[in-house]
């Protein structure tokens, strides 16, 4: 499995599953959206810390760097 996200990439997942987070956390986000926001924000985790997007390979994208 070769990487395909470039580090802002990454950033900006984890800061988005982070005020998910927040959000179902002091409950402003309830119901289906927590669940589904909520499984979204995992999986944004999940993708940042492995630096892999399955979804960019069928598109062929990376945000990674040339080198």
């Amino acid at each position: 499995m070769q990487t395909n996200m470039g580090l802002i990439d990454r950033i900006i997942r984890i800061v988005l599953a982070v005020v998910v987070g927040i959000f179902i956390l002091t409950g402003q986000l309830t119901g289906v959206a927590a669940v589904i926001l909520g499984i979204l924000a995992v999986v944004f985790l999940l993708t940042s810390a492995v630096a892999f997007c399955p979804l960019y390979v069928p598109f062929r994208i990376s945000t990674k760097k040339k080198e």
